[in-house]
């Protein structure tokens, strides 16, 4: 018998099946992770340059006590807080101060985290403790007002400029 393609189903078929099947149901995922649009679920990947991969091992496992991923001889991955960053091997990127926020010029482009109030925190006296010179210093900015936060800026050992913000409740991060 010679092959024939399958006859499409009616509309109606296919709404029905649709129908019978429920909603969309989201692909399993680390737990943990926040839902997104549509119950999707993600990490968050950054890729930059360093200049020498055994330093940038000692800054961001041993000052920022993130875990190690894989790596080759050009790069290496890092758990930076349940967010994927993969340092490479090249020529960081050009920054400059010029982020208007509340009172300071921020180094801009920059990346970061939120955490909640106490592990921002611990990062502080962590960071702190290792000698850390920052760029803003850990204070509080937008006191008493929606989107109130603790912040700091840094800079890893090839000038690329790091944010970590602090909230009392991470639902509020998009406060208006």
């Amino acid at each position: 018998m010679p092959w024939r393609p399958i006859p499409p189903k009616s509309e109606r078929r296919q709404e029905f099946a649709l129908q019978a099947m429920g909603p969309p149901k989201p692909p399993p995922s680390p737990a943990g992770l926040a839902p997104t649009m549509a119950g999707m679920r993600s990490l968050f990947h950054f890729a930059f340059n360093v200049t020498d991969l055994d330093v940038a091992r000692r800054f961001y496992g041993d000052v920022l006590g993130c875990r190690e991923g894989r790596s080759t001889d050009t790069w290496v991955d890092f758990d930076f807080y349940s967010h994927q960053i993969s340092l490479h091997l090249g020529e960081p990127f050009k920054t400059a101060p010029t982020g208007h926020v509340g009172e300071h010029l921020v180094p801009m482009p920059h990346f970061g985290l939120i955490l909640q109030r106490a592990d921002w925190q611990a990062m502080a006296d962590r960071l702190t403790a290792s000698g850390m010179q920052f760029v803003v210093a850990p204070h509080l900015r937008f006191a008493g007002q929606a989107g109130e936060q603790w912040t700091m800026f840094f800079l890893d050992p090839f000038g690329n400029p790091i944010e970590v913000k602090g909230f009392e409740s991470l639902e509020t991060v998009y406060a208006s």
